[in-house]
């Protein structure tokens, strides 16, 4: 009689597959940190303790969480021309109308490959480590609402949807085909497990554009990049902050798999959104506000997250980045509460 076969031993990317497509995985969920923490945080931390031979690209593994690499597809370059009337400071633009983006367009959608030296290498090692299971891979492009934005400023970008509905059209063409390029070339050297599109489009009080604008001038690009990362296994994720309740079925509508980060301050609620949406993933949304105030607050949190953690299609997270008002002893509380609760998730 032969013996039965061993058990297959979840891995990071199993875990976070099973986790995704609404199947508890068979130890634990997930232990992600999308967004890591703040500097000011790492250096209260330094300065409590935390060893200085651990470097920040380190903290991942120290702290036991789930191994991953990002590649953030930046496009703005070093040196690019401001056009004359953007201003300077945080929410500046680069151009203020169509003459403006012809004279940076050339500059900004780079035709070479991005594994190129240090990125080259270090994209083929961490591609290593996702083959075994070890480490997931992801990409980030910037959306049809965050790169008219980048380019525009805050300020410009909002009248432009109203006043240059045809710039924001072409600027968002341009990047729905550089995305494309893009994606064919990273997937050349590895194929990411998801990959987040960064958007922001939300606030406190809900989306900064109508659902018509939405759908004129960011869903017809939505619907040309989302399929071609689908056709490659990608689960496509978008970063939104602020109250994403009415935007989820806009994305929902043209095929976006996930959202994060779900901000509990921004009055986001899990179970009104898993009840809306059976099919998306949410990722984050533990309230980084409890985190200061001590392992009862904390824990109080993860049992108002363990049912929606046990429904699945969800990961949850820092809902954002861990400030510096936490402490390393309280960030090693967290750590601990999250491991017991991402296991009781998934006990049978």
């Amino acid at each position: 009689m032969s013996a039965p076969a061993a058990a297959v031993q979840p891995t990071v990317r199993s875990r976070f597959h099973d986790a995704f497509a609404g199947r508890l995985p068979g130890d634990r969920l997930p232990m992600l940190e999308w967004a890591t923490w703040w500097n000011q945080t790492i250096t209260r931390w330094r300065g409590e303790g935390l060893s200085a031979e651990v470097p920040d690209a380190g903290l991942k593994a120290h702290f036991g969480l789930d191994q991953d690499h990002q590649l953030w597809v930046r496009q703005i370059p070093d040196g690019l021309p401001r056009q004359a009337g953007c201003g300077e400071g945080h929410g500046a633009g680069w151009i203020v109308d169509e003459a403006g983006y012809e004279a940076v367009r050339g500059r900004i959608y780079r035709q070479e490959s991005p594994f190129a030296g240090a990125e080259a290498a270090a994209w083929a090692a961490h591609a290593e480590a996702q083959r075994r299971g070890e480490r997931l891979l992801w990409c980030t492009f910037e959306g049809f609402f965050w790169w008219p934005r980048r380019l525009l400023g805050i300020e410009g970008h909002l009248y432009a949807l109203g006043d240059q509905p045809e710039l924001i059209a072409r600027i968002n063409q341009d990047q729905a085909d550089f995305i494309l390029r893009w994606l064919d070339q990273v997937c050349a050297v590895a194929v990411p497990d998801f990959i987040t599109i960064a958007e922001d489009m939300s606030y406190n009080h809900g989306p900064m554009l109508s659902e018509r604008m939405f759908e004129r001038l960011l869903a017809p690009y939505y619907r040309q990049v989302v399929p071609a990362m689908q056709a490659r296994g990608i689960r496509v994720v978008v970063d939104s902050d602020g109250d994403v309740t009415r935007l989820a079925p806009w994305l929902e509508a043209v095929g976006v798999e996930g959202i994060l980060p779900i901000e509990r301050q921004a009055g986001c609620d899990i179970e009104r959104l898993q009840a809306a949406h059976p099919r998306l993933t949410f990722i984050g949304h533990f309230d980084k506000m409890t985190m200061p105030l001590g392992e009862a607050a904390m824990r109080a949190e993860f049992e108002r997250l363990l049912p929606a953690m046990r429904r699945g299609r969800f990961i949850p997270s820092v809902d954002h980045q861990t400030p510096p008002g936490v402490s390393l002893e309280l960030y090693r509380i967290y750590l601990r509460l999250f491991a017991e609760y991402a296991a009781r998730a998934c006990a049978r």
